[in-house]
């Protein structure tokens, strides 16, 4: 895994140099000296880094792919984006997404009540808003709302009896108001067409969303009807999230665009839009040969001009306006979260570990001539000995006739000799040697959640490229299994021989080690959740002045303990007044103890939840 996959999942966005990993934009910040900076600042622990610049240049690659598409094909229709904000509704990312956005008439696509909100009052007017999902009065109401401000919005249809509120709720807005202005209609349509994989039940017959042909008709029947078949603007579907294959695109491409015709064709006259969802993959890989998407952007481009195109000249009708709602793929790589190693469990397998008496058992006598006269000609011979004599000497350790001192040497030193022979036998890509780096894993306890901060990394195995921030010259030795600081053994990102990690063997009471987790900005942040009472990390937005300098803006620190507990309900007055009193009434120690005590209450009240870095200088 050269440079920890960075020319595979990187797209550019970070180079290395002279052993540190690199924003690759203006300056050229290293995040190590980023992260010091917010350390001197006071911020430990965890910390999630935005950088708005990579949001923009998502932006711009996705509109600029299309029109180049567009002119490749002499395509009439119009290219469209809004962002879900299922994906990531932080303030700072919106904040972020909007201003780096404006020239390119990007919009936003709400999901619920509160989304909409957001999306009403974020949105610039004239930029698109879409509304998806299930939908009460209320939202729809809020829906009509938006248009009367200027909004160009759109209501996906997900079942017919929304379709009835909507009539209902245009019969009340006229009937209260003047020259009112209603919302667009969209129908969420579904497919016969799947995609594959986590999210395939996104498309086909069984999916959660959308309209059968039975009921399409019949919505169309019911606007005509009510002499409102001119807000029908869009045919919306979606086939799934993270589509690493493009082949169940092109089908459900074929299948939408020909509904979009037929409606034409029946009278539908304003329908002029295409949504083809969300679902654009993004490369999580770091290993060759283990890509998750077999197409590029200018290929799934390329397909859906040409397929829209292709269908709409065939049956006569205008070729529609191309609307994309992909979030994973805009959001994504904007951020990085970085933590310390705290803690590597197995550095007591060193030789000064070793307790060797005067006189030792025979085979651990053995095992100790094994690992000094181990070359790489006797290397695998001697790795079989060691191995039948590990299984020998904790026989001998269960029966009863060697002592703690001498499992204690045992694992070492076997510990020790299959590091040695991975090492001298590593350029033969022997089979044997990758199953034995399980056995001599190093693990890594790093100061995070992965319950909070990579959610699906837990839930759905989804695997986030990882790269220590410095030491990238030097090459990594350990082959690695991260454990976070959760009290759950889920908690662990594990040693994979098919997807193997190796990290730096470092002494962190002497120096300290960053780890980044690369592409986290598409829903690990609100998906997070606050198992064991961990919070969100600090985090910062890094933007670059005019001289190319780098600036951390928007800091919000984690919460305290006392914040935490409040989000849950908690009486925190009570709880601190309890502990002050509880204090005040021991018997046990003086007033002047009691303060010292109380005081550092109050120290601990006030921090979140993430351990202290060990570090040289015992901060």
């Amino acid at each position: 895994m050269k440079h920890f996959g960075l020319d595979i999942w990187g797209e550019d966005n970070f180079i290395i140099k002279e052993g540190l990993i690199h924003v690759n934009y203006a300056s050229e910040p290293s995040l190590l000296s980023i992260t010091k900076a917010l350390r001197e600042q006071g911020y430990k622990g965890p910390l999630l880094l935005r950088f708005p610049h990579l949001i923009k240049k998502q932006i711009k690659t996705l509109f600029d792919t299309f029109e180049t598409a567009r002119k490749t094909f002499g395509y009439t229709g119009s290219f469209h984006a809004v962002f879900p904000l299922k994906v990531n509704q932080f303030p700072n990312f919106v904040s972020s997404l909007i201003a780096v956005s404006k020239e390119y008439h990007y919009g936003l696509e709400a999901g619920s009540k509160a989304e909409l909100i957001i999306a009403m009052t974020q949105t610039p007017i004239g930029a698109p808003i879409t509304v998806n999902g299930f939908k009460d009065k209320e939202m729809i109401s809020l829906c009509f709302i938006a248009s009367n401000m200027g909004h160009d919005i759109t209501i996906t249809i997900e079942g017919l009896e929304e379709l009835k509120t909507i009539i209902q709720i245009h019969k009340e807005f006229n009937a209260s108001m003047h020259n009112t202005l209603s919302p667009k209609i969209g129908m969420r349509i579904r497919l016969h067409s799947s995609g594959i994989g986590i999210w395939a039940k996104s498309g086909g017959y069984s999916s959660k969303f959308g309209l059968t042909s039975t009921e399409l008709l019949e919505a169309y029947e019911m606007l005509k009807k009510e002499d409102l078949l001119e807000y029908l603007w869009m045919v919306h579907f979606h086939i799934g999230s993270q589509m690493g294959d493009i082949a169940p695109l092109k089908k459900a491409l074929r299948e939408a665009g020909n509904i979009y015709a037929e409606l034409k064709k029946r009278g539908a006259t304003s329908l002029g839009a295409i949504n083809i969802g969300g679902g654009l993959a993004v490369e999580y890989s770091q290993h060759e040969g283990k890509q998750e998407r077999n197409y590029s952007l200018q290929e799934f481009a390329n397909d859906v001009v040409y397929l829209m195109q292709d269908i709409a000249r065939s049956k006569g009708v205008e070729e529609p306006d191309i609307f994309t709602e992909s979030g994973r793929y805009i959001a994504a790589s904007h951020s990085v979260l970085i933590a310390p190693v705290l803690e590597l469990f197995s550095q007591e397998y060193h030789e000064k570990g070793l307790r060797l008496k005067e006189k030792n058992p025979p085979l651990i006598e053995e095992l100790h001539d094994l690992y000094r006269s181990l070359t790489p000609k006797h290397a695998r011979e001697y790795l079989h000995d060691t191995l039948d004599h590990m299984e020998s000497l904790l026989t001998l350790f269960d029966l009863g006739y060697i002592d703690l001192e001498d499992r204690s040497n045992t694992e070492i030193l076997v510990n020790l000799i299959i590091k040695k022979s991975i090492v001298l036998l590593q350029t033969q890509g022997n089979n044997e040697l990758k199953k034995l780096q399980d056995r001599i894993q190093e693990k890594y306890l790093v100061n995070f959640s992965t319950f909070q901060s990579l959610p699906d990394f837990w839930g759905l195995a989804q695997q986030f490229p990882i790269v220590p921030l410095d030491k990238l010259d030097i090459e990594p030795s350990n082959p690695a299994s991260i454990w976070d600081i959760t009290c759950d053994s889920d908690g662990e990102i594990g040693f994979k021989p098919e997807l193997p990690l190796y990290l730096h063997d470092i002494d962190v009471s002497k120096e300290e080690y960053f780890l980044g987790f690369f592409l986290t900005g598409a829903y690990q942040e609100i998906l997070g959740m606050k198992h064991n009472l961990f919070t969100h990390p600090s985090e910062a937005v890094i933007t670059f002045d005019d001289k190319g300098e780098y600036k951390i803006e928007h800091l919000i620190e984690a919460q305290n303990l006392m914040d935490v507990l409040e989000d849950l309900d908690y009486d925190v007055e009570m709880i601190d007044t309890t502990l002050k009193e509880r204090i005040q009434a021991s018997l046990s120690i003086n007033d002047k103890e009691k303060e010292v005590l109380l005081s550092k209450l109050y120290l601990y009240l006030s921090e979140n939840s993430y351990l202290k870095t060990i570090q040289a200088n015992n901060e």
